[in-house]
């Protein structure tokens, strides 16, 4: 194979992932792992030719998820989330941009020493996040053993304090106190699973993707144990489909009776998060 510098491989690349329908930012993600080299970097060294390692790891890869659909993400074992690098596995659902918004909502509200939970934590990027980028002690949650061990290495090499707990959505906390509740749950109904992108429908862990009652069963669990704690959160805050606004502020209202609620949309117009605040 003939040695191709990082702009003839960006080109090879994009060409290659439009002819199988795939998105051309991949080849440039993917490139940027290879060679270490992120954002502006990584096109201002576009002239220096590839190693023949970099070449064959970067071709090898592009190949793969072209052909397959394989996330980038599980390829090279990481995702990015706020700034930093996560690593994931089949075993987790791979972070969306969208969550980030859920970052940041919660991130303004959260206070000095108030405790926060994450509720279904999957590989702990919110929990961590919250924990690196707020004054607040931050516990997780989550029903799978697999998904919590990718929480906690998260956490250590990030160097986040995070309390995790193993059992479903709130159980683990009984007799917790939880001043802000966070939770990214699976909210896909079953029957749009066909629809899904086989990025995701094949690759992402059906426990974080779907759920009875329409995608709302989650939703309907968690309220449930919010109506029976004896003390509630002053803010919880979930992340929903577009079309779920309506049924899952209903939902929390029913549980947190008084509360002001507050459907949210992300940056693309799209309802995208449920509050109810204290």
């Amino acid at each position: 194979m003939d040695t191709m510098t990082i702009r003839e491989a960006l080109h090879r690349a994009s060409s290659f992932l439009r002819e199988y329908g795939r998105e051309e930012r991949v080849g440039e993600l993917l490139l940027e792992f290879y060679t270490g080299l992120e954002g502006p970097a990584l096109h201002l060294e576009g002239d220096r030719p590839l190693s023949s390692e970099e070449q064959h790891s970067f071709m090898e890869a592009v190949r793969t998820h072209a052909l397959t659909g394989k996330p980038y993400q599980h390829i090279t074992g990481e995702a990015h989330f706020y700034g930093r690098h996560f690593t994931v596995t089949p075993d987790v659902l791979i972070p969306r941009q969208e969550t980030e918004e859920l970052m940041d909502l919660v991130r303004s509200c959260a206070g000095t020493g108030e405790r926060i939970a994450d509720i279904g934590t999957g590989s702990g990027v919110l929990a961590v996040t919250l924990a690196l980028e707020t004054e607040a002690e931050v516990s997780a949650t989550d029903i799978s053993p697999a998904a919590l061990e990718i929480a906690r290495q998260n956490s250590e090499r990030l160097r986040a304090e995070v309390r995790f707990f193993e059992g479903s959505f709130l159980t683990p906390l009984e007799g917790e106190h939880v001043d802000i509740l966070v939770s990214n749950p699976p909210y896909i109904s079953w029957r749009e699973k066909e629809e899904l992108d086989t990025t995701v429908r094949d690759y992402d862990p059906e426990l974080a993707l779907f759920a009875e009652e329409d995608g709302l069963a989650a939703y309907a669990a968690m309220c449930r144990e919010l109506k029976e704690r004896l003390q509630k959160p002053r803010l919880a805050a979930f992340e929903i489909g577009h079309t779920q606004g309506e049924a899952v502020a209903r939902l929390l209202g029913e549980a947190l009776p008084g509360y002001r609620l507050h459907v949210h949309k992300d940056l693309n117009g799209k309802d995208r998060f449920v509050t109810a605040c204290h």
